[in-house]
């Protein structure tokens, strides 16, 4: 039996002068004061610095600036002068030259001479969505209109980054919500989807951040948004399972407590349409 066998197999035996008692390994602590399972796991694997989550590092809008989840950079890259953004790509088209000369490639050959600055340019539009404020894209687009019937946009294309590995995912969204006397202009959710997935994301959030504005926005009796994705860091690295896709939803107000609401949502987006 290996040591680590050993002292799971042994983790209920009491030790030298405390009493018998088993070891609780789901809560906080066992019952003669010792750390659960869990909180060794938690002190010892999750680091303790590890920044929070983008839903509690700042607030959803910045009232002042229209930005949605802003990131520590956001405001800096948004109110930069053209002199600032031009420094700006060339710091980051030097450190892809780095890129380049460490994968044993020559940053001189003519091929690839001027492919730093070319993906800096294109790293800059892939992650637009950081400067994007949400007020200029909604422009002035909520109506009052009295419908209380689901409204949905579905199949939107949408392309993003994963921050863990910096390259693509790319999938379709369905957005639906049942208004409260308020509707969107509906180009608007493919807009706000495109705005979100044009940051370094991962698909959990993504989706979160697309339901969770909308509801900001309209106050409607619920939002619901699906997504499904494929994922390079799947395909093309690690694993490598092409074909695989991850699919997540977010429901809220009576996409959540209403099953009934959400099964009809989930049958409509599966509908083949047109």
């Amino acid at each position: 039996m290996s040591t680590e066998a050993a002292n799971v197999k042994n983790s209920t035996v009491k030790e030298p002068g405390s009493p018998e008692k088993p070891f609780d390994s789901t809560g906080s602590e066992t019952s003669d004061g010792r750390p659960s399972l869990i909180t060794r796991f938690h002190s010892s694997v999750l680091d303790p610095e590890r920044s929070s989550s983008p839903y509690r590092v700042a607030e959803a809008i910045d009232r002042e600036g229209g930005l949605l989840w802003p990131s520590k950079g956001t405001k800096l890259r948004k109110d930069e002068s053209p002199e600032e953004r031009k420094e700006r790509l060339e710091r980051m088209a030097g450190a892809i030259k780095t890129v380049i000369e460490c994968v044993g490639e020559d940053p001189d050959r003519e091929g690839v001479m001027k492919t730093p600055m070319r993906y800096a340019q294109a790293l800059m539009f892939f992650t637009q969505g950081y400067e994007q404020n949400m007020k200029d894209i909604i422009n002035q687009a909520v109506f009052e209109e009295d419908h209380d019937e689901m409204v949905i946009v579905k199949n939107i294309d949408i392309f993003s980054l994963c921050e863990h590995h910096m390259v693509p995912f790319v999938g379709k969204v369905s957005i639906g919500y049942i208004p409260d006397k308020r509707v969107l202009g509906l180009s608007k959710l493919a807009r706000i989807a495109e705005m979100f997935s044009r940051r370094l994301q991962v698909q959990e959030r993504l989706t979160k951040q697309i339901a969770m504005s909308l509801q900001e926005i309209l106050k409607p009796q619920g939002v619901a948004v699906t997504m499904e994705a494929s994922h390079m860091c799947m395909v093309m690295r690690g694993v490598q399972k092409p074909g695989s896709s991850t699919v997540t939803s977010c429901m809220l107000g009576v996409f959540r407590e209403d099953p009934k609401t959400r099964e009809e949502f989930l049958r409509l987006i599966r509908s083949q349409g047109l």
